[in-house]
């Protein structure tokens, strides 16, 4: 689970969010929507710790795990392929980096021994043996085919690298989930299969949040849906508490333009 307790982000006079109390439980997948520049993607940016809020503070559940889908596509340009999934556990790499640098050591220890067993149990787990045949598996799921798993990410078109970066954030079944645009740039076959994935998180008992464009995506995998507008977040309900919110609005697109302009009027 992760929670919000008065969160609030303000950059000079512009208050992106102000005083967001909420909490995203484990089995649900959340939607957030809004327009362009209404903060979806940097609300997410502070529940995954990379912007300090102005208030308040973000809590996850003690021992869980939270990976974000990626949106800086030249990020991992000079990785090899199948190491930029598995970087989406930062914790495991640095265990499996650490390992290989024991080992190729000449004056080998009794330290090190000690050492390298600590990290050996440790990996083990994490299911760490396994790491790379589940990111191959993503990989291939995701329609890379296995010549280019040990490319550099610079050789795959820009396409490809949302597919791995998708991968890296599935990467080791996450407790927590963020999803930011998660089908923006895939083909409709590719946002089916994206799709049936994150229902099975979901299904798992993981708690996810996305933030889209797509209102038939948020309407068809999120139980919750909320709208950011002018510093909060607005109506979170189901797909129908919305619509009836919003007068019986024939759908989400509709529901979503009336209640933004409910804040528009006095």
């Amino acid at each position: 689970m992760i929670s919000t307790s008065g969160l609030t982000l303000q950059f000079g006079k512009r208050v992106l969010f102000k005083d967001v109390s909420i909490k995203f439980t484990p089995g649900n997948c959340y939607g957030i929507i809004g327009a362009n520049g209404a903060g979806k993607s940097t609300f997410l940016r502070v529940l995954a710790g990379d912007i300090e809020p102005s208030k308040g503070s973000v809590d996850i559940t003690p021992g869980e795990r939270l990976a974000v889908l990626k949106q800086d596509h030249y990020a991992f340009d000079e990785v090899e392929v199948l190491r930029t999934v598995m970087l989406g556990h930062e914790r495991l790499v640095a265990i499996m980096d650490e390992k290989d640098a024991l080992y190729q050591k000449e004056d080998f220890s009794d330290a090190d021994g000690m050492r390298a067993s600590e990290l050996e149990a440790e990996f083990a787990d994490m299911n760490g043996w396994d790491a790379e045949p589940e990111a191959e598996r993503l990989l291939n799921g995701l329609g890379i085919e296995p010549s280019k798993h040990h490319k550099k990410m610079a050789d795959l078109t820009d396409k490809e690298k949302v597919r791995v970066l998708l991968a890296q954030a599935l990467f080791g079944s996450p407790d927590v989930l963020l999803l930011d645009e998660p089908s923006a740039g895939l083909d409709p076959d590719l946002r089916q299969e994206v799709w049936a994935l994150i229902r099975k998180l979901r299904d798992a008992g993981k708690t996810l949040l996305l933030t889209t464009h797509y209102m038939d995506e948020a309407e068809r995998l999120c139980g919750r849906i909320a709208f950011l507008r002018a510093g909060r977040l607005r109506a979170l309900d189901t797909a129908d508490g919305i619509r009836a919110a919003a007068g019986d609005a024939k759908d989400l697109e509709q529901a979503f333009l009336r209640l933004s302009h409910e804040e528009e009027c006095p």
